[in-house]
């Protein structure tokens, strides 16, 4: 199945500058509140969106891939190990306004959201971004999408080798609607699955069960058939959930697809967060955001 074929073939930069003119800037929930079990024992005491990438906290990639597409306010939720990532921000800054919620019991990617509807309320979409996800994906293509199809919501995909582990969507091939959604099925009826980017509009928050912790791909996506659309991911993107592919972001990173005009500066590392072989963490130090 060819998912571009459903893709406008945006021009993006030229295209997306007009759009964005008439569209109010996006909000965007970054999901960081896991345990990273896959990654121990570097999960052991460093919170996963911190561990380095290249030298590079991938907190900070996300930061800054967010503010390159627009997004100027970003929650983070916090669970395990929430200090170092409290004391990074407010030592390091950000390119964005973030707000961190601390969560004492893991609400879910489905809880963590509906606990903070208030927060979006007001908003015509927003994303959600799973921070274990490294990517240079160009979000400004995928929100002009978004608003040009309608939906509840559009899901990022990618192609994977081993569809088995992950959520496995499948299109209706005269519309690109997702008409089936199953997560880690035994025997996958395709290899696109979901990128753990997604923009939605606030009726997801109407498909959300009030059990706890709730997720989207077991609770709420499966509740969404029809009414979402996929939205093919060719850029960079990787899971780095686990240690294989975390020691393969470390040979294949290519960082963002447009060199950051903003300078950056070696720092300290955020406490307990281990160092790369190469150079310390950077962060950066420009266009910092409010911290609350």
């Amino acid at each position: 199945m060819d998912l571009s074929a459903f893709v406008d073939g945006c021009g993006c930069l030229r295209i997306d500058r007009a759009f964005r003119s008439r569209e109010p800037t996006l909000k965007a929930f970054l999901l960081a509140g896991g345990l990273g079990t896959r990654l121990r024992p570097l999960t052991d005491s460093v919170p996963k969106c911190l561990v380095p990438i290249r030298g590079r906290p991938l907190l900070d990639i996300w930061l800054e891939l967010c503010a390159r597409s627009g997004i100027t306010e970003v929650l983070i939720n916090l669970h395990a190990h929430p200090q170092p990532i409290e004391q990074h921000l407010e030592r390091s800054g950000s390119p964005v306004n973030v707000r961190l919620v601390r969560e004492d019991r893991l609400l879910g990617s489905a809880g963590t959201l509906a606990a903070n509807r208030a927060w979006v309320a007001s908003d015509s979409a927003f994303w959600i971004l799973y921070s274990d996800v490294l990517t240079n994906a160009n979000l400004n293509c995928m929100s002009e999408f978004h608003f040009r199809h309608g939906g509840i919501a559009t899901l990022g995909l990618y192609q994977v080798p081993d569809p088995s582990r992950c959520g496995v969507a499948i299109i209706d091939n005269t519309a690109g609607v997702i008409i089936d959604f199953e997560e880690k099925p035994q025997i996958p009826r395709s290899n696109w699955v979901f990128s753990g980017l997604m923009i939605a509009n606030p009726h997801l928050f109407d498909v959300i069960p009030p059990c706890i912790p709730a997720d989207l791909a077991f609770h709420v996506l499966p509740r969404l058939l029809g009414k979402m659309r996929g939205y093919p991911i060719e850029d960079y993107l990787l899971d780095v959930g686990t240690m294989s592919n975390y020691e393969k972001a470390q040979a294949t990173w290519p960082g963002h697809a447009v060199d950051s005009d903003w300078p950056e500066q070696t720092e300290a590392p955020a406490s307990g967060a281990p160092q790369s072989a190469s150079r310390g963490l950077q962060t950066n130090s420009m266009l910092r955001g409010e911290i609350s």
